[in-house]
């Protein structure tokens, strides 16, 4: 067994995974696992640039980091940076202050790289399952993008595109600095149209129809599992597996897209950081539920974080 430590930025959180992983029997045990919302991604799609603000919240959590890492003695540590990093202007000023906190360069990864690792953490552990048909179609729907993976026990197409919970939130709900509560019909029209243009362009390269089994990753896809199964606080372990017709998820995406603040923030298994980013999410979820025909999403707590763990190992 080999002890690791994956550190995944991106637009939205920064999630840290230790583990002690043995490649010869796939086995992957967690010690570790946390995540603190920091919206390094905040006002990217706008300005270009990485925020003063955004930097030091993301900075902080590092720190925090770096003390578990160095608690659990982790002898290998990867930090991969995604979308946000991977178009502002001054990402050198977010690279130097990760090495200085942790010691490593972040890896800022192409879209494709991120689609391979989210595929191997969500699959290693379906791969033998004999209720669930191939090929899968993995999307991970992040705060900056969201990727498509369709594979058996290897991928054989990916492709990153540029709609992810926060970015629609950004670009079609905030008026004047504020994000509009609730929408209008004419906003959520906007994102779903960004949406399509996006599965459009995924199709060109992902056989997204050929998928048999859908599996959803990151908050957006998780959240709202816990909001299906009515959870009084957010559990990975029932989370973990679950799955969610697409029915259920049509009628909480129009909950959520139709509510207030207020209203969001007090469904329990509710992180605070996810507020007003959920409703574009569970949107982009629909969506593509829809695109494809799915009639369900198994729903997947391990992702693009246990597959920088693996790489690792």
């Amino acid at each position: 067994m080999t002890r690791v430590a994956a550190v995944d930025c991106g637009t939205n959180s920064i999630r840290l995974l230790v583990a002690d992983a043995d490649p010869a029997t796939g086995e992957l045990v967690e010690l570790d696992r946390r995540m603190t919302i920091v919206r390094l991604g905040q006002g990217v799609d706008r300005t270009g640039r990485l925020a003063p603000e955004a930097l030091e919240r993301t900075f902080a959590a590092c720190r925090e980091y770096a003390e578990a890492v160095k608690e659990h003695g982790a002898e290998r540590l990867r930090f991969v940076a995604t979308s946000a990093s991977r178009d502002a202007e001054n990402r050198d000023e977010f690279v130097r202050g990760v090495m200085d906190i942790l010691g490593v360069e972040p890896e800022v990864i192409s879209g494709d790289q991120e689609a391979e690792f989210s595929f191997t953490g969500a699959t290693k552990e379906l791969t033998g399952r004999a209720d669930l048909d191939r090929p899968f179609l993995v999307v991970d729907i992040g705060g900056g993008s969201t990727e498509f993976v369709v594979g058996d026990d290897h991928v054989r197409a990916a492709r990153s595109v540029d709609v992810g919970c926060v970015r629609m939130t950004e670009r079609h709900l905030v008026r004047d600095g504020v994000v509009t509560d609730p929408p209008t019909e004419d906003q959520i029209a906007a994102i779903r149209a960004d949406v399509e243009t996006a599965l459009d362009l995924a199709e060109k390269t992902v056989p997204l129809r050929e998928a048999r089994t859908l599996v959803g990753l990151a908050g957006s896809v998780t959240t709202v599992s816990a909001i299906a199964q009515d959870l009084p606080a957010y559990d990975s372990a029932a989370i973990h597996h679950s799955r969610v017709s697409r029915e259920r998820v049509r009628e909480i995406s129009d909950r959520l897209l139709h509510s207030t603040h207020a209203e969001r923030a007090a469904i329990p298994s509710m992180h605070p950081g996810r507020v007003d980013v959920i409703g574009a999410g569970a949107l982009v979820l629909l969506a593509v539920m829809e695109r494809i025909g799915a009639h369900e999403v198994v729903v997947s707590e391990h992702d693009i974080l246990d597959g920088i763990a693996w790489s690792v190992a």
